[in-house]
């Protein structure tokens, strides 16, 4: 995979996808700038990792829903690196709950991780990337912003509305040479899918034509697919990563 930038900053980078997703794009030789919130002993073996590979990496601290620490994260990595080439919007949380019983603070408190945060993110990337005239997002959003879910209206809501704000960023951007694209992960192995029982892996593989969940690592490829320069093309998009379960 070719890329022509330097560096990506990836936030919520300490665990799951967003941990291998820094692994991959460290194994392409990018500085990885690994994002936590309160995890830093997580965020370190992340970079011990890639380093370890290689690699080079630090990690950087600070809440994504929290402008005033976004902003000034952007600053600090400019102000080391010279630039910020890529930036992978990954932090986000659920607080599920069935509608009629979700209050709006649940609502709202999904949002502002999810959607608020990815905003500012992708916001002071264009600010920064278009000073180079050069740089990729990509928004990883989830296969429910396509298809709804019972009992997880906010997260829901906050995934759908990132892939809309993707395709306008994208619109945005576009005539500075900057991309922004979005990807949408259905079911994927993760620590959060380890809990459930086997049965109820059962029911929702019964539903995934390829027949097993995904994994993380199949979900970072993607993601670095759209980051490089082979994906040149491609603005606006949003790759499913589903296993075909939403077409």
């Amino acid at each position: 995979m070719k890329f022509s930038g330097k560096n990506v900053l990836v936030t919520g980078a300490s665990r799951g996808i967003g941990a291998e997703i820094a692994k991959v794009l460290g194994s392409y030789g990018l500085k990885v700038w690994i994002n936590f919130r309160s995890n830093e002993a997580k965020a370190l073996e992340v970079k011990e990792a890639i380093v370890k590979k290689g690699g080079e990496a630090e990690v950087i601290g600070f809440d994504v829903s929290n402008e005033e620490a976004f902003v000034n994260a952007i600053k600090d990595i400019v102000k080391i690196d010279g630039e910020l080439s890529y930036l992978v919007n990954n932090a986000g949380i659920t607080k599920d709950k069935l509608a009629m019983r979700m209050k709006v603070e649940d609502f709202m408190e999904v949002i502002e991780a999810n959607l608020k945060s990815a905003f500012i993110g992708c916001r002071e990337a264009l600010k920064v990337m278009g000073k180079k005239r050069f740089g990729s997002v990509v928004n990883v959003a989830s296969i429910v912003g396509e298809t709804g879910n019972a009992g997880q209206t906010n997260y829901s809501a906050s995934k759908g509305g990132l892939i809309a704000m993707t395709k306008s960023f994208a619109k945005e951007a576009a005539p500075r040479g900057i991309r922004f694209n979005s990807i949408t992960p259905g079911f994927i192995a993760t620590d959060m899918t380890e809990i459930l029982s086997e049965e109820v892996k059962e029911n929702f593989i019964k539903n995934i034509p390829l027949g097993r969940f995904g994994e993380a690592k199949e979900v970072a490829d993607a993601v670095a697919f759209l980051l490089s320069d082979h994906a040149s093309y491609i603005t606006g998009e949003t790759l499913k990563v589903n296993g075909g379960m939403y077409m």
